[in-house]
C-alpha cells in the first residue's frame, strides 16, 4: 500500500524542499521505497507532459488535465512499487488554481474530485506555516540577485486579488493564499499537520516535528488534524519502529511497512 505525504508551505523560503530532503532520507533509512517528487519535477516526469505542453501553449491548464495527469502520476508511483510518495509543492495545486484566476468555489470543487483520486493513498499533508516576509527574504538570499524582482513580476501577472506590484503586496497575497490553502485542505477528509512558526525553527527542528507527527499518523493510520508546532506531543524517531516490522524478502532485508488502520 502506497502512502502519500504532501508538503506545502506559506511562502518560498519556508523550508519545504529542505524538509522533503530530510524526510526522504529518514524514510529510506527505514527501508521504505520512496518516490520523492521535487518541486521542479513537473517539467521532467513523463506523466505530466500533457500538463506542461498545455501550459506552454495557453498559460493555463484545464482542471481535467490536472486530474488526468495526477491520476497517471499516482498510477506510475504504485506501479514502481513505492511505499511512500513524497511530494514537494505538488498537490493540491491551489497555488496554480488561484494564479489562473479560479474562484475559491471552483477550487473547492476541484479538491472534491482530487480527493477521490488521493483516497487510496490516505494522504497526509504537512504544511509549513510562518511569516511570509521572513521566508521570502530568505528565498531571495538563497536564490541570489534578481530573484525577488522576478518573483514579484511573476505574481503581478497572476489573476489574483489583491494585485501584486511590490514586496509588501506580494506578502499580502501570500498571506491570502495561505489562508485559502489551509481552509480548503481542512474542508477535505485529509489528515493535515501544520508546523507553526517554521520561519523561526532550525531545519532540524522542523524535520523533528514532522517526523513525530508522521510517525504517529503512519503508525495508527489516523485521520486527525493537528498542529505539530503548538503542543502536539513529540515522539522520538523510535516511534516509527511501532509501524510494524514484517520480514520482507525484497532486497533481502526487513522493511518497515505502513500499516492499515485498525
Amino acid at each position: 500500500m502506497t502512502r502519500l505525504i504532501a508538503v506545502t508551505g506559506s511562502a518560498p523560503g519556508i523550508g519545504k524542499s529542505t524538509l522533503c530532503a530530510g524526510l526522504n532520507s529518514w524514510l529510506t533509512d527505514l527501508g521504505l521505497r520512496v518516490d520523492h517528487f521535487r518541486e521542479e519535477d513537473t517539467a521532467h516526469r513523463v506523466e505530466f507532459a500533457p500538463l506542461v505542453g498545455e501550459f506552454a501553449a495557453t498559460g493555463q491548464v484545464r482542471l481535467a488535465t490536472l486530474l488526468r495527469t495526477t491520476a497517471d502520476y499516482l498510477d506510475a508511483v504504485r506501479t514502481r512499487g513505492a511505499d511512500v510518495a513524497l511530494a514537494d509543492s505538488l498537490v493540491p495545486f491551489l497555488h496554480s488554481l488561484l494564479a489562473w484566476g479560479h474562484s475559491q468555489q471552483a477550487a473547492a470543487r476541484f479538491l472534491d474530485e482530487l480527493t477521490a483520486l488521493l483516497a487510496p493513498l490516505r494522504p497526509v499533508f504537512v504544511h509549513l506555516d510562518g511569516d511570509q516576509a521572513v521566508a521570502l527574504r530568505r528565498a531571495a538570499e538563497r536564490e541570489g540577485p534578481g530573484w525577488l524582482d522576478w518573483f514579484i513580476t511573476k505574481l503581478s501577472r497572476y489573476r489574483v486579488n489583491p494585485v501584486v506590484h511590490d514586496f509588501d503586496t506580494a506578502c499580502t497575497y501570500l498571506r491570502h493564499e495561505r489562508e485559502v490553502t489551509i481552509r480548503l485542505i481542512r474542508a477535505q477528509p485529509w489528515d493535515l499537520v501544520v508546523i507553526d512558526d517554521a520561519h523561526r525553527l532550525e531545519p532540524a527542528d522542523v524535520e523533528r516535528a514532522a517526523r513525530a507527527a508522521l510517525g504517529e499518523r503512519l503508525t495508527l493510520g489516523a485521520a486527525r488534524t493537528g498542529s505539530a508546532g503548538q503542543g502536539e506531543k513529540q515522539r522520538d524517531d523510535g516511534a516509527v519502529e511501532h509501524m510494524g516490522r514484517h520480514a520482507d524478502q525484497r532486497r533481502g532485508q526487513a522493511v518497515v511497512e505502513l500499516q492499515e488502520p485498525r
